[in-house]
């Protein structure tokens, strides 16, 4: 697992009241002024760079302990954050000694959380909700996008509820349109506020060229969903969103969580998708993220991924016979059918994207999504794991 806060990491020569800022990670000590001033230079020995040099950027970093010499301005990163390098972008909060990872460069995931508030309490969500004013993070986040590479391939937006922002919310995506028009803005909200057809077609009014929300739907049960996400009315509002959503155009991602509460009727909400829903993208059949609110729940939860092998394969067929296509997020191969397994696809962030031991000796590693490190902190997985080999051969 890889680590993205720090509060141990050594803030050195730092004026006292300075605010919390966000600076992107650059490794040249030549460049311009008016891009330096929104830098951290990351080097070796920051007592080997000159004055002038260092006035240039907002802060020197480095990876290298007892280094700085009399320089000012210096960040000794402690080694949880060794990963960090150029084209990442950064939070430092110098008067908290505290530092969060925002973008990783070489990341194949990478998210941007718009709000810790939510109208939902779903039982396992892994981001549990806060009432709390985090307005503040949106201009944060504008500043952020400002400072990715533009030929990032696609950028994450969670919560939280994202659209419980309201303006804020319009100004992310439309900052995201100006600043990085070819990355796929890829937006996880649960889609309530969209049941409002004005809504959705504000959304599509922003004319991002490359847009797609990725909305849960746990059962064709209303009361079963309602139950889920702890909201009553959530169905109803859900798959109005979902319905305008398509009616103005707006690409979604339908999302379920399997557990002991989703599984069951997994078919049945297959064929509810396939008959009602037919124009999303595709359908997500997701592993269960063993931290947040699902860990508090875990024995509410939890049901090994082997023992739902027939109705998972079962809701693939009717979704291929539907015309909808599926995938299969956070799953090991040796715990889904054959059938099935060339849905699967690595979906864990790669900061907390983990494997056992056993997996070592796996010829299909390379093409399984692995473990959340989270659940095996709890030492939580299938009891049924084992190399792919030692499972067909």
């Amino acid at each position: 697992m890889m680590a993205l806060y720090s509060k141990a990491s050594r803030f050195i020569g730092w004026p006292e009241g300075i605010e919390p800022f966000v600076a992107k990670v650059v490794t040249s000590p030549g460049l311009p002024g008016p891009i330096a001033k929104d830098a951290v230079l990351l080097v070796d020995r920051p007592a080997d760079v000159d004055a002038d040099t260092a006035s240039k950027f907002r802060g020197i970093v480095t990876k290298t302990s007892g280094q700085a010499g009399d320089c000012r301005c210096v960040v000794e990163l402690e080694p949880d954050l060794g990963h960090v390098s150029a084209g990442d972008v950064m939070r430092l909060d110098p008067a908290r000694s505290r530092i969060r990872v925002l973008f990783q460069r070489r990341a194949t995931h990478n998210s941007l959380l718009v709000t810790e508030r939510c109208n939902s309490f779903c039982l396992m969500c892994s981001q549990p909700p806060r009432a709390v004013d985090d307005s503040h993070l949106i201009e944060e986040i504008k500043r952020t996008i400002e400072l990715i590479p533009r030929e990032t391939p696609r950028l994450g937006l969670s919560g939280g509820e994202p659209t419980l922002c309201g303006d804020g919310f319009f100004e992310i995506v439309r900052h995201a349109r100006n600043y990085l028009p070819d990355t796929e803005l890829h937006i996880l909200t649960n889609g309530r506020s969209f049941q409002s057809l004005e809504q959705a077609r504000r959304l599509a009014d922003v004319g991002h060229p490359n847009l797609k929300l990725g909305i849960p739907l746990y059962s064709e049960q209303p009361d079963r969903h309602d139950f889920v996400v702890q909201a009553k009315g959530a169905f109803d509002e859900t798959v109005k969103g979902l319905l305008n959503l398509s009616v103005a155009g707006i690409r979604v991602e339908l999302r379920v969580v399997l557990h002991q509460h989703t599984y069951a009727r997994l078919p049945e909400l297959a064929r509810f998708i396939g008959r009602n829903l037919p124009f999303v993208e595709y359908v997500a059949l997701m592993g269960l993220e063993l931290t947040g609110f699902a860990k508090v729940n875990l024995g509410n939860l939890w049901i090994d991924p082997y023992d739902y092998q027939d109705e998972l394969a079962a809701a693939v067929r009717v979704l291929d016979r539907s015309g909808v296509p599926v995938l299969i997020f956070n799953h090991q191969l040796c715990v889904v059918p054959e059938s099935v397994r060339d849905r699967c696809v690595q979906s864990i962030s790669d900061w907390k994207n983990d494997y056992l031991d056993c997996c070592d000796g796996c010829e299909a590693k390379s093409q399984c999504g692995g473990f959340f490190s989270s659940g095996l902190g709890l030492a939580k997985h299938s009891d049924h794991i084992a190399p792919i080999e030692a499972v067909t051969g």
